[in-house]
């Protein structure tokens, strides 16, 4: 039996609906799934299909991205309670804060004499939350660059003209909001911020202060050298653990579903969920 605390679908970045990946997510044997699209709430608009699966157990989320002393850190909302005015109101900001920082690239892209970048991703997007994969297959599509790997370390990655943060809100803010909805708010793969370990720690130091619940331990096929740590920075920190694998697309290289187990001896960020503790999970 599988866990999954992380994964996206069409209603932001991944490429499957969300019939699809909750019917891919339970061919391979996860039971306990959350859909955390980034900034939005749309794949649970609808998922009645989700019945014909009796023993899956899906617990609402959200990726929220926020801002840290000048880095873009991701939060996961996990056990989320969808119709809170509150996560509402948080999810219409972050579309607002998406759609600024998708005219500042698009700006940005123009000013190196790609233009039309901001009309294309809107229609690209259909109404759905725009990101820079967004950015990057306009690159591509208008042959700016080869690849989308392409378009991320020549314009969009970290530091590079499409790294647009400052639109983001405080990480606090974010934890508020998720806990305010009665979610636990998830640090999500803490290594790909590229950090020292001094300054996770002071990150952390402030994610717990504000209301934090938990990190991933495991995010991925990650080094049992890296996993080792971060279970150590959640016993450290007084921190839950979760695993999900960020799945976006059946292309990538890491599919759906993380053993349970991962999470070592920390407590499991789903021991508090009543259903969780029914499948045995806890």
């Amino acid at each position: 039996m599988l866990v999954d605390l992380h994964c996206h679908t069409t209603a932001s970045d991944g490429s499957l609906s969300p019939a699809e990946l909750v019917a891919r997510a339970y061919e391979r044997g996860v039971r306990l799934l959350s859909i955390t699209d980034h900034d939005t709430l749309g794949a649970y608009d609808a998922l009645e299909f989700a019945e014909q699966y009796p023993d899956l157990n899906i617990i609402p989320g959200v990726e929220f991205s926020c801002n840290w002393s000048g880095v873009n850190v991701h939060i996961l909302g996990l056990g989320v309670d969808i119709e809170h005015p509150a996560l509402k109101a948080a999810v219409a900001e972050q579309v607002e804060a998406r759609t600024e920082r998708g005219r500042e690239i698009a700006r940005r892209l123009a000013k190196k004499g790609m233009p039309g970048a901001h009309e294309a991703v809107l229609e690209m997007a259909k109404g759905r939350a725009v990101g820079r994969p967004d950015f990057a297959r306009f690159l591509v599509e208008n042959k700016h660059v080869s690849s989308m790997n392409d378009a991320f370390d020549r314009y969009l990655g970290a530091g590079k003209i499409g790294d647009v943060k400052a639109m983001w809100p405080e990480l606090g803010k974010v934890v508020h909001w998720i806990a305010e909805s009665g979610g636990q708010a998830v640090v999500a793969h803490p290594m790909h911020y590229k950090m020292t370990n001094a300054k996770l720690r002071r990150m952390l130091t402030e994610f717990v202060a504000a209301g934090g619940a938990g990190i991933e331990v495991c995010n991925g096929r990650q080094a049992e050298q890296e996993v080792s740590y971060l279970r150590e920075l959640c016993r450290h920190f007084g921190l839950r653990a979760s695993v999900g694998s960020d799945f976006h697309n059946p292309n990538n290289w890491l599919d759906l579903g993380c053993e349970p187990n991962l999470v070592g001896s920390c407590e499991p960020v789903w021991a508090r969920w009543s259903a969780a503790t029914a499948l045995g999970l806890s």
